[in-house]
């Protein structure tokens, strides 16, 4: 993203933080956690078809990360009221 704003990595980095609030790949994370939370709410399709489309390879790693965000499995998230 750096090259593409013509930046080198550690100056576009600070800017993207100046400016979102967080590094490009904490908010990376966040907004795939929070989509990630949404579909999860939305419908019944599997957990590592959610893992898929919000860019994780394994559903191992998006359950891991989704824990991390939320404090709870994804499944679990699904299944509390909302």
């Amino acid at each position: 993203m750096g090259a593409v704003a013509g930046l080198s990595r550690s100056p576009f980095a600070r800017r993207f933080t100046a400016l979102v609030g967080r590094p490009p790949l904490a908010y990376l994370t966040w907004w795939r956690m929070t989509l990630a939370a949404q579909l999860l709410r939305a419908d019944d399709r599997p957990v590592a078809r959610v893992a898929e489309q919000v860019g994780y390879t394994s559903e191992y790693a998006f359950s891991k990360a989704f824990r991390r965000a939320y404090d709870t499995s994804p499944g679990r998230y699904r299944r509390a009221p909302s």
